[in-house]
């Protein structure tokens, strides 16, 4: 009895546990495949445990969420220049698809949260100052639109990638490299060379 109870109770770090079982889930099965009761079940703990840490199934995809803003954040902030960005993008979202998965649907997630709002805000900062780099920058709307379209650009290949629309296309290419002559002929100079 008390081995089955301390198996129950003193799980360790039960908090990363259950975002590692939902990061799995999520990866195979997509986010609305995800249950608190399961995720218990996979980690050894009564069901109720999860909830200490998460509240409910919001909470978890929020707490995936903010760690995932968090992690794009540090890989953001590496990047020397906006195609750098968008390879750095591109490379996030392959190396952490659940991730990716939860971060760009609000609806998953609680908007107001502290921790999800800082790490957004990191985020967003880490790819603004990419089209603060262009050559055109300081125009004011144009820089706004600048980073929409690069956004798009970015987000638009790794969404198209992680769900296999790209296989024929890459057709064993780098996705990386790929991603930079993308970049490279949507951002030329004005005078129509790439860099």
């Amino acid at each position: 009895m008390t081995g089955e109870r301390e198996r129950t109770y003193h799980h360790g770090d039960l908090r990363r546990a259950i975002l590692t079982a939902a990061l799995d889930v999520i990866a195979t099965e997509g986010p609305a495949a995800l249950s608190l009761r399961d995720l218990a079940r996979r980690a050894g703990v009564s069901h109720a445990a999860p909830a200490h840490h998460f509240k409910d199934r919001t909470g978890l995809l929020t707490a995936v969420a903010a760690e995932g803003y968090a992690l794009f954040a540090d890989a953001l902030t590496g990047a020397p220049d906006l195609r750098e960005r968008g390879v750095a993008y591109v490379r996030f979202a392959a190396t952490h698809p659940a991730h990716f998965q939860v971060m760009f649907q609000p609806d998953l997630h609680r908007a107001d949260d502290p921790d999800l709002l800082a790490a957004r805000a990191r985020a967003t900062d880490a790819l603004r100052a990419g089209v603060a780099d262009l050559p055109s920058a300081g125009r004011g709307e144009d820089d706004r639109l600048a980073g929409v379209a690069a956004w798009s650009l970015a987000h638009g290949f790794a969404t198209l990638l992680l769900s296999g629309n790209l296989a024929d296309a890459m057709a064993g290419r780098d996705p990386e490299e790929a991603f930079r002559s993308l970049a490279a002929l949507v951002f030329a100079p004005e005078d129509g060379r790439g860099r």
